[in-house]
């Protein structure tokens, strides 16, 4: 299983036609089978168009688990740089309560929000979500750090 840009350039030179029909196909299938019979016809197109391009239904799984596994280094990563973030930006934390009982605590990189006594709290790094977390240690010093310089 090859993901080289220059096999893929060739197939699509060689087998235009056959992309347009199957694009065609999805989107004439989207716009008049109203059932789940319509997925179904998308995912028959979509594995044929794949088998017609050289690809095994355990290359599929092979891609799938490869991209999982890599999803979660870069969340392992994020988390990572997140704490760091939050280690090196604590002395410019902005705390507020906000008029729903909420909390929101913004640096120039992170925004965390939370409820009071929830145990949790989500974060985002520069706009990006990575979810909710547990009110655990940094975290929490964090937290607190924030909420006693606004006091």
């Amino acid at each position: 299983m090859s993901f080289d840009s220059e096999y893929w350039s060739q197939f699509l030179q060689d087998n235009w036609v056959i992309v347009v029909v199957a694009l065609l196909a999805i989107i004439i299938v989207m716009k008049v089978v109203k059932t789940v019979m319509k997925w179904i016809l998308v995912a028959a197109i979509v594995v044929g168009f794949g088998v017609y391009g050289g690809y095994s239904i355990d290359d599929l799984k092979e891609v799938g688990s490869k991209v999982s596994q890599l999803g979660d280094k870069v969340t392992d990563e994020l988390k990572d740089q997140a704490i760091n973030t939050m280690a090196g930006e604590a002395n410019e934390a902005k705390y507020v309560d906000n008029a729903d009982g909420s909390y929101s605590i913004t640096t120039p990189n992170l925004e965390l929000n939370g409820v009071p006594n929830s145990g949790k709290v989500s974060v985002k790094l520069r706009g990006v979500s990575l979810g909710t977390w547990d009110m655990e240690g940094q975290v929490r010093d964090f937290v607190t750090q924030a909420r006693d310089a606004a006091k």
